[in-house]
């Protein structure tokens, strides 16, 4: 099956009467069954029998077993958004859910316009609950030729155009890059930004970029995010 544009993962529950008796939570859960270790959409249930969301799991990247939660290869759909639409068009509340009581990794591939591609690997991810805005903690940078952008987040609650929570004094950094992100003052990476097809943008500050591979103002082409449960 093929990957469609941009917000793969968590969509609002499906509606369901019955539950299989085993309920994986996430990818990596789907992947463990030798019957269903091909890439596609599968249902998973963060939060048991009540919350059965359809996700993309990506069996092949570094093993398999990914569960994408972000995935941008064109510029058909906005992302710059409110924090009700990230907390749960994005998925923040399912994310938390799914790496609150698991030891879970971040992967993050990338492709320039080039055709280059790189990626960076960390082997620690979770975020807070809501109450504490969904703050980001990420660790264990392994490089896949792409360097180290998300370190410079951590400890960064998540920042909207409705919900400025990032250190910059100069006001929402969601505002001031047209996306929404862990802000820091303001980023090195911003996946949620504005998809541009050529380099030197006017507004240069607002791409979708990874700072340590493709510089600020050389856009990507391609970003995927995807976590995996290593417990």
């Amino acid at each position: 099956m093929k990957l469609v544009s941009v917000v793969v993962l968590l969509l609002a529950p499906m509606l369901t009467s019955c539950y299989p008796p085993d309920l994986p939570k996430d990818c990596s859960d789907i992947h463990n069954n030798p019957n269903t270790r091909k890439s596609g959409v599968y249902t998973i249930y963060p939060i048991r029998s009540t919350s059965p969301v359809q996700v993309y799991c990506d069996m092949d990247s570094e093993g398999g077993g990914w569960t994408v939660f972000q995935t941008r290869m064109d510029g058909t759909v906005n992302f710059y958004r409110t924090w009700d639409q990230y907390k749960i068009g994005f998925g923040l509340e399912n994310i938390y859910q799914l790496t609150r009581n698991r030891q879970s990794e971040l992967l993050v591939q990338m492709e320039n316009f080039e055709g280059n591609k790189a990626f960076a690997l960390y082997t620690s991810f979770f975020i807070g609950a809501e109450c504490d805005g969904y703050k980001l903690n990420v660790s264990g940078f392994i490089n896949g030729g792409a360097g180290d952008s998300m370190t410079y987040h951590n400890g960064m609650k998540f920042t909207t155009i409705d919900k400025d929570q990032d250190t910059s004094p100069y006001g929402n950094c969601a505002i001031q890059t047209l996306g929404a992100f862990w802000y820091n003052y303001c980023y090195n990476t911003n996946p949620n930004g504005l998809y541009r097809w050529e380099a030197n943008s006017p507004i240069y500050n607002a791409v979708m970029n990874w700072q340590t591979w493709n510089g600020y103002n050389n856009p990507l082409k391609f970003i995927s995010m995807m976590i995996r449960s290593v417990l």
